[in-house]
Formats: structure tokens, C-alpha cells, sequence
């Protein structure tokens, strides 16, 4: 079977009119079309997407589930609607859950789908907690430091989001020793303290808007340091989070490409109903939105392919600066081998896509069905 690709990222470009040999569910050749007539044709052919932060999906939170079944099945909701490589994110919570997640983390190391873990809290800031539980934010301490570099001394790639301005130098020093990213985020950190965080090997920021003070004239803060910087940082796409604007603001001010990721901070509902209980308090789909008791946003109701779609069509991006955001960066923020289309690669590893974003099955009775919208 011949699939002809309008668009593919190969070997990390955009191209166009290539073909693809399929047989058996494997592919045999990528060639450029030359004349053959192709069996059926897809709008974009890609790896699978990666994201950095997900906290749930198929109705499961890492939270409320932290155990190897639990975070497969948000693998499994997840690669449903296009994302092959997750980071299951576990936010504040109790030093239990937390390493319970961890260690069902460790479990699954080399599994299909996991890229690592990302612990997001417990040391944050208070009032930049956004929907994390206030009772369960404490100071960086002991315990999650040999945790992480426990973890990281068994392979597992690790993003610890805290708030740099609250930590313990000593001990965010271990951390990035080890080897973990340490992401700023849920932080008021002044210029000064973000920049002196940078020196001691802050590896990135997290959801970059959310959760943090917005920049003034003579005070730009974390977020306002964070654009300037040569650091990476993850933003939310989904138009709630923050306005399609502002995130051109931040593809503008960067000193160069290759510094932004597209994150979903997804939840449950995503692959899963309209619903799902954290921290005791039910917190439902409005409008697109996730909304907690206390009307605040809790996390968000988007998978990356979507980012993807409004990376192109709200914010403006061509499919080349898009892609790289929701596949290459963030798997070298990681540090996670980069993923490719070649030969002798299963059929069922390329997210196939039509024009409107629909992923396409590749490999079902020799023709092209719609998959997950």
C-alpha cells in the first residue's frame, strides 16, 4: 500500500509529496512521490506527540490513581488522541501519594508511552497555587530530594515544578545534580531570585502565564525574566489559559526558536467524561473549561494534537514552528531520544493526520478511517 503524504516531518524538516510503502503494518520505504499513483493520501504524517505535563486522562488522575494501571490508562487516553509519549504529572499532595506515584512510575520504566514523571508541588508558593491544595504545599525538603534522585538513579526522567524563591539552595543544588529538570512554576520569584535560580541550573519554566505574577514596567519578575532567558518553558494552547495574543507575545520575545513547548496540562476528562473529583471537590467542563468550587481553573480539557491545530490556526504558526512544539523540544528538555519516521518503523507509530486534524488509521484493511476527532 502506497500512503502519500502532502505534508511529513522527516528527519526533523517539513516536507512535502512523500511517500510511504506499507506492508504488512510495517513501512517498507520513504521516498519522495515520483508518478505512482498512491492508494490513499493523508494532509500530515508525524511521530507521535510528546507532552510534559498530564495529569490526567480516560477519566483516571494520577492523583486520585497513582499505580501502574492507573497511569496506563492515561497513557493509553492520551496516545487515543495522538500523544505517544507522556510525562504523568502528579501535583501537591501528600508525600504518600507522591511517591506512590513515583515508584508506579519506576514500574513502568521502558513502557510504551512513558517518558518519565513530573512531580508539580508540593514546594510552591501559597498564593500562586492556582488549584493546588493549600494544606499540602510545604518547602523543598529531604524526603523529595532522595526520591527524585532515587528515581533518576534508576533511569527515570524526572521535571520537578517548584517555586525557586522558597527553596533551599543545598538542596535544589541535589536536585539538579541528580540529574532532574527543575522547572520554576506556581511562584511569585522576583527577576533577581528567578535569575539566581538560573545559575544554579534552573532547567525550565512551567506553563508559562499560569500561576505566576504578571510583568510590569519596572518589575519583570519570573515571567518576564523567563522570556528573555535561554531557558525552555511549556505553555498551555488552549485560548483559556492564555489568550492567543499573548502567546505570539512569547514566540516574539524569545532570544531564539527552539526555546517553547506546547503542553496540555490535561485532566481526566480528557478521553474521559465531563467530570472528575480532586482534592474532595467536584470539577466539571464548562464552556471548555475546567472549573473547580472555588471557580478557579484546574488544569485543562485539551490533548497536544489540539494545541497543535490552534498553534496553526489562532496563534498563526506555520506547521513547521508548530510541530516542533508539541514533538522535538520537549523531548530535548527531557533529554529523550528524538523520534523519527523511517523504514522498518511500525505503521501504527505514525500519527497520521487529515485536514482538519482527524487522526487517520493507517493500517486498517488497506483503507484510511477516521479516528479520534
Amino acid at each position: 500500500m502506497l500512503i502519500a503524504a502532502q505534508k511529513i516531518w522527516l528527519d526533523h524538516t517539513l516536507q512535502s509529496n512523500i511517500g510511504l510503502t506499507i506492508v504488512d503494518g510495517v513501512v517498507q520505504d520513504i521516498a519522495p512521490l515520483t508518478g505512482a499513483t498512491p492508494d490513499h493520501t493523508v494532509a500530515l504524517a508525524l511521530p507521535y506527540l510528546t507532552d510534559l505535563q498530564v495529569n490526567g486522562g480516560g477519566g483516571t488522575m494520577i492523583n486520585s490513581d497513582p499505580t501502574p494501571s492507573g497511569i496506563m490508562r492515561v497513557i493509553k487516553a492520551h496516545r487515543m488522541k495522538g500523544t505517544g509519549t507522556i510525562l504523568p504529572t502528579v501535583i501537591t499532595d501528600t508525600h504518600e501519594v507522591i511517591e506512590a506515584a513515583s515508584l508506579a512510575a519506576l514500574d513502568l520504566l521502558g513502557a510504551p508511552g512513558m517518558g518519565g514523571l513530573h512531580i508539580e508541588g508540593p514546594h510552591i508558593a501559597i498564593e500562586r497555587r492556582g488549584t493546588h491544595k493549600a494544606e499540602y504545599i510545604r518547602p523543598l525538603d529531604r524526603r523529595t530530594v532522595d526520591l527524585v534522585c532515587h528515581l533518576r538513579a534508576k533511569g527515570l526522567a524526572v521535571m520537578v515544578t517548584l517555586a525557586p524563591e522558597l527553596a533551599d539552595a543545598d538542596l535544589m543544588a541535589e536536585l539538579v545534580g541528580c540529574g532532574a529538570i527543575v522547572s520554576a512554576g506556581h511562584s511569585a520569584a522576583t527577576a533577581t531570585q528567578t535569575k539566581a535560580a538560573i545559575t544554579q541550573g534552573l532547567g525550565c519554566f512551567t506553563h508559562l502565564y499560569n500561576a505566576m505574577p504578571p510583568m510590569t514596567s519596572r518589575a519583570p519578575g519570573l515571567l518576564g525574566t523567563a522570556l528573555t532567558s535561554q531557558i525552555p518553558a511549556g505553555i498551555i494552547v488552549d485560548g483559556l489559559h492564555v489568550s492567543w495574543d499573548m502567546v505570539r507575545i512569547v514566540l516574539r520575545a524569545r532570544p531564539r526558536s527552539g526555546l517553547m513547548f506546547a503542553v496540555s496540562d490535561a485532566m481526566a476528562t480528557v478521553g474521559g467524561p465531563d467530570h472528575f473529583r480532586l482534592y474532595g471537590q467536584d470539577i466539571y467542563v464548562k464552556d471548555g473549561a475546567l472549573i473547580n468550587d472555588e471557580g478557579a481553573l484546574a488544569g485543562a480539557h485539551i490533548d497536544l494534537r489540539q494545541s497543535l491545530r490552534n498553534l496553526v490556526e489562532h496563534v498563526g504558526l506555520s506547521l513547521a514552528e508548530a510541530i516542533p512544539m508539541v514533538t522535538d523540544i520537549p523531548r530535548s528538555v527531557m533529554g529523550l531520544p528524538p523520534l523519527g519516521l523511517a523504514s522498518g518503523m511500525a505503521a501504527a507509530d505514525i500519527l497520521a493526520l487529515a485536514d482538519d486534524y482527524r487522526i487517520l488509521d493507517l493500517i486498517s484493511e488497506g483503507c484510511l478511517t477516521q479516528g479520534s476527532t
